[in-house]
């Protein structure tokens, strides 16, 4: 798959069929949609594509939201590419681009940059300037510019927009069980590997601190979760802290993975972190050697878990 970020020097030739929006997290609605997607592309012809923005509308146009998102837009390409997507194309969203009429956006985006012969769209779906086009409109413009239109039902939609919702809440609540439902597969952290104060070492728990990049990627609510990694080829299960290590009077969030029989070299790596279950909250302890025989409580917990479920 194509991922194309400069959308405004770039033009595609091919006859495509679109669809739009931001996909995070990229869940079971919204693969139902992209296979909807793909497979009309492949019966008619046309390339599919996928035409989403970023940052997200709510970020640039509402300057006091702290809207979380579920996947970087490397974890969606990822995604999308493992479904089978012909493009994902990224239009940068901003105010002046939010001011566009309906028919310069379908003019210079859909029919001049993309070559859309259909465009598959939800029966709500609102754009243009102070979103005050429709479905409606866009049929319209369809007939005008040379496009067809299908319209994606309201159970679909409803599928989509409450399922984010539901999967951000569940991630901050610490439900990982249900939100990975909801996508469809574990929830995914991706960042590198630094250095951190060497205390799991020094209590025989060694760890990988991880350091997540974008600041707009959610992070799951604090406390120790079970996890898996592909490093290196090979797949090596743990267990996660997030949190702020208050039994060694931390101040800061980290993010450190335990490993089970691992013993590489990965500092400066960028790995996945699959995230499969949660298994407590952050606690303080009394001391250092009560914190260690919780951790032992928690590997087995965790083992106990991966046997039954994810062997």
């Amino acid at each position: 798959m194509s991922k194309i970020i400069n959308i405004e020097s770039y033009k595609l030739n091919e006859p495509t069929v679109v669809t739009i929006g931001t996909f995070d997290g990229v869940h079971l609605g919204h693969q139902k949609i992209i296979k909807r997607l793909i497979n009309t592309g492949k019966l008619e012809g046309l390339k599919s594509v996928i035409l989403t923005f970023f940052p997200h509308p709510r970020m640039v146009l509402q300057k006091d939201s702290n809207i979380k998102l579920i996947n970087t837009i490397d974890e969606r390409y990822a995604i999308l590419d493992a479904l089978g997507l012909d493009y994902l194309l990224i239009k940068k969203f901003t105010k002046e681009f939010s001011r566009l009429s309906a028919e310069d956006f379908v003019k210079q985006i859909l029919v001049e940059k993309l070559n859309a012969k259909k465009v598959i769209i939800g029966y709500d779906h609102r754009f243009g300037r102070n979103r005050n086009a429709d479905i409606n409109n866009l049929k319209a413009f369809g007939e005008t510019y040379g496009f067809d239109v299908e319209e994606i039902s309201a159970q679909d939609i409803d599928d989509v927009s409450v399922s984010s919702t539901k999967i951000r809440k569940a991630l901050n609540d610490g439900d990982i069980l249900k939100a990975n439902s909801y996508l469809g597969y574990p929830f995914m952290l991706n960042g590198t590997v630094i250095k951190g104060k060497g205390l799991g070492k020094k209590i025989k728990y060694p760890t990988a601190n991880i350091r997540v990049e974008e600041d707009y990627k959610i992070i799951p609510k604090q406390g120790v979760y079970v996890v898996k990694s592909e490093i290196k080829g090979t797949r090596f299960y743990g267990m996660m802290n997030i949190g702020t290590n208050p039994t060694v009077s931390g101040k800061e969030q980290s993010i450190e993975v335990h490993f089970f029989d691992f013993n590489k070299d990965i500092y400066g790596d960028k790995i996945q972190i699959d995230l499969l279950n949660r298994i407590r909250d952050e606690q303080k302890f009394e001391s250092v050697e009560a914190l260690k025989m919780q951790l032992s409580i928690d590997k087995k917990v965790a083992l106990e878990f991966i046997a039954k479920n994810d062997a």
